[in-house]
């Protein structure tokens, strides 16, 4: 049976990074390693536990159409941590050595990009598992679709289906 996880790319760096935020994970060359160390972890713990038939990881690729409709959106975020921006070409690379699709269009964010592959995939009746602890993919959960959540503070993973999304 198919089993495709589809990666939320940022919410999985920044848990990572800031998981790591009072010991920080340094190299020998000073590099804040702390985004790429957990991503990896995570990324390896599903290809191993879950052994999906296909994966993608989806980023956030410049400004979108929201920023367009609304100059305003997002501007009351605090600017991307250096360490992450550093972090993420090397994702990407690893992401390449890996054979793992980096998914992201102009204009769009990685949310619309998942939840646009997410429904087409359940409507073909793939099994689909949308891994990011953001809330806001609840509203995408279906009957092969699910959220594959990061628990708080803890290791492991929440598999959101109908049930547990009307629990909540």
């Amino acid at each position: 049976m198919d089993k495709l996880f589809l990666i939320d790319a940022y919410a999985l760096i920044y848990r990572s990074y800031y998981a790591f935020i009072n010991n920080p994970r340094i190299n020998s060359k000073g590099l804040n390693t702390s985004a790429v160390m957990g991503f990896c972890n995570t990324l390896n713990e599903v290809l191993n536990k879950e052994q999906p038939s296909h994966i993608g990881v989806a980023f956030d690729h410049g400004l979108t159409f929201r920023n367009e409709a609304f100059p305003q959106y997002k501007a009351q975020r605090e600017a991307t941590p250096e360490d992450i921006k550093r972090s993420v070409p090397i994702i990407k690379d690893i992401l390449t050595a890996y054979h793992i699709p980096v998914l992201q269009v102009d204009g769009f964010e990685a949310d619309d990009v998942i939840g646009t592959l997410a429904l087409k995939a359940g409507e073909q009746g793939v099994d689909t598992y949308m891994l990011t602890p953001d809330k806001d993919y609840a509203q995408l959960v279906d009957t092969n679709i699910f959220q594959y959540k990061p628990r708080y503070g803890s290791a492991g993973f929440d598999v959101l289906g109908v049930e547990e999304i009307k629990a909540k």
